[in-house]
């Protein structure tokens, strides 16, 4: 690589899932407040969330490519974010208990010029669709003693040691539920920036 890789997410599934690919790259959180997101296509409300942050961090960083990302849990239409307290959490999951549901993450690619100014920037999504059992209270109240649930868009992380234990099955892409689709990601760094694939891939 011959420019600075910079994720711009303080989320440390996205740092671990990037750890897969890189030993070398630097966490730039981007502390946006996020919009409003009533009547908007979830599809293009995680994408302009992605797009906010990279293109926010991107701002003065000199010859880097940033990649903005976020996740987001859509029941029905509803968007479910993350809990504010054990009720919100409680909530969520009896209202995801035995239905099916869609993840959706995004990404943006931001590159920026020897001047720090972006010269071009990509924006692309994945969805999974994941099917929850039936939970019963005390499974749900186990669940969020564990305090993982807080943190989570949705009130839950398919990564958890206990979280797995709450999905019966998925439709798509794994990593897209935990919050980087490694595999899309690739595709699109192919046509985006080749040089900046992992050591590994580059042509």
């Amino acid at each position: 690589m011959n420019q600075e890789l910079i994720l711009a997410s303080a989320s440390p599934r996205r740092k671990q899932l990037l750890g897969m690919l890189y030993t070398e790259f630097i966490v730039v959180p981007s502390h946006l407040d996020e919009p409003d997101n009533e009547g908007e296509d979830p599809a293009v409300y995680a994408e302009t969330l992605a797009r906010l942050k990279a293109h926010h961090v991107a701002e003065g960083k000199k010859e880097s490519l940033i990649i903005g990302s976020d996740t987001i849990v859509v029941l029905g239409e509803r968007i479910l974010g993350k809990p504010k307290s054990d009720e919100d959490a409680a909530a969520m999951l009896q209202a995801l208990s035995g239905n099916t549901h869609r993840v959706i993450t995004s990404i943006c690619l931001a590159q920026t010029d020897a001047a720090g100014i972006i010269s071009k920037s990509k924006t692309f999504h994945e969805t999974t669709q994941v099917r929850f059992a039936v939970l019963s209270d005390d499974e749900i109240r186990a669940y969020i003693s564990t305090g993982s649930p807080l943190d989570k868009a949705g009130a839950y992380g398919i990564q958890d040691d206990l979280g797995a234990l709450l999905i019966e099955r998925i439709d798509g892409d794994y990593y897209t539920v935990v919050g980087f689709p490694l595999r899309r990601y690739y595709v699109e760094m192919k046509a985006f920036a080749p040089n900046m694939l992992p050591e590994t891939f580059q042509p």
